[in-house]
């Protein structure tokens, strides 16, 4: 309904004759009193129903009266957080104390112990490069020296 070409006088009138269909729709039709209708019943909310929410909502409303913070947390939650805080902390000292008590020897064997898998990966990065045929010439002489060593048994 766009009447912009029209002047302002006959836009009023077609607006007076043309009922307002927005209280149609907002006027339901049982309310002209009709004992043979049925008159509709407002649905409960069963979530808002239920036990659970009516004490959630009563407490809710007490503690603000009361004027207890929402935004802090339960003190269950608080206590877990402090643990879980503190145990890390002791996992942390517990490490670095670990790391100073380490004696010559030890610190010795450790990088001995890096220094061969290091090598290890090298030799196994080369081994996958070498060629097919290289690779089944140390198998057969693996599987060889193998069955001549149970031969021998």
């Amino acid at each position: 309904k766009h009447l912009s070409f029209l002047p302002a006088s006959m836009y009023t009138e077609i607006q007076r004759e043309q009922p307002d269909s927005g209280n149609i729709l907002n006027q339901p039709d049982y309310i002209d009193g009709n004992p043979d209708l049925i008159k509709p019943k407002k649905l409960l909310n069963p979530v808002k129903a239920s036990k659970s929410h009516q004490e959630l909502h009563r407490e809710l409303l007490m503690n603000h009266k009361r004027g207890l913070s929402m935004e802090s947390k339960p003190e269950l939650q608080r206590v877990l957080e402090h643990r879980r805080r503190n145990q890390l902390i002791r996992q942390k000292k517990e490490e670095e104390e670990a790391k100073k008590l380490q004696s010559p020897f030890e610190k010795e064997l450790l990088k001995r112990h890096q220094r061969l898998d290091q090598l290890e990966k090298e030799q196994e990065k080369q081994e996958d490069h070498a060629p097919e045929f290289i690779k089944v010439k140390e198998n057969l002489r693996r599987t060889s020296t193998v069955t001549g060593i149970e031969k021998a048994a």
